[in-house]
């Protein structure tokens, strides 16, 4: 399985939320409204969630192991910090 697009969409409320993400999984499949989150250990990712019945927040697409997830998050925060550097050249322009 291989990352073949992702598409950050940045966010500037100011919260800890900073940007939605979505995936393009063997030019086949997509992931939508992954959440890049600001922690107190650095950025991490959020797969997609719903509020299920008893008030919990359940992922409905994830990956199935540490590794893979591991990956998936170093390319998303690798694209979300290119696009925050590109803004900044853009800017500077």
């Amino acid at each position: 399985m291989q990352i073949t697009d992702v598409r950050v969409r940045k966010i500037s409320t100011g919260g800890k939320m900073k940007a939605v993400v979505s995936i393009t999984l063997d030019n086949e499949f997509v992931v939508h409204d992954i959440k890049v989150i600001e922690g107190d250990k650095g950025l991490f990712i959020a797969m997609p969630s719903k509020k299920a019945a008893d008030g919990e927040y359940r992922d409905i697409a994830h990956p199935i192991n540490s590794a893979t997830r591991e990956s998936i998050q170093r390319i998303i925060l690798e694209k979300y910090e290119n696009t925050l550097e590109e803004e900044t050249e853009e800017e500077i322009l």
